[in-house]
């Protein structure tokens, strides 16, 4: 019977939790900024590999994909950079 009892006081507290204010709209920027720099750093991660392939790629067909893949990359990250900021 306890038990019930404690899952019933945790399921209140969970339902006010959810009925609370929304975060207010600084930490809702934020967050997109977070996002935003995730994005970024994972672009620039794509960009250094496809260069450190590109050094050692000796095949003409697979540096010119390498390369598309690049522009494409680096286009992506302008994009993101003049993208302003939430």
């Amino acid at each position: 019977m306890a038990r019930g009892w404690e899952s019933k006081a945790v399921a209140d507290q969970i339902e006010e939790g959810k009925q609370s204010n929304p975060a207010p709209a600084g930490q809702h920027a934020g967050a997109a900024e977070r996002q935003r720099q995730g994005q970024l750093e994972s672009l620039r991660l794509s960009r250094s590999r496809l260069l450190e392939q590109l050094e050692r790629a000796q095949q003409p067909a697979y540096r010119e994909m390498l390369l598309k893949g690049l522009r494409a990359i680096e286009q992506e990250i302008e994009k993101v950079m003049s993208r302003p900021a939430e």
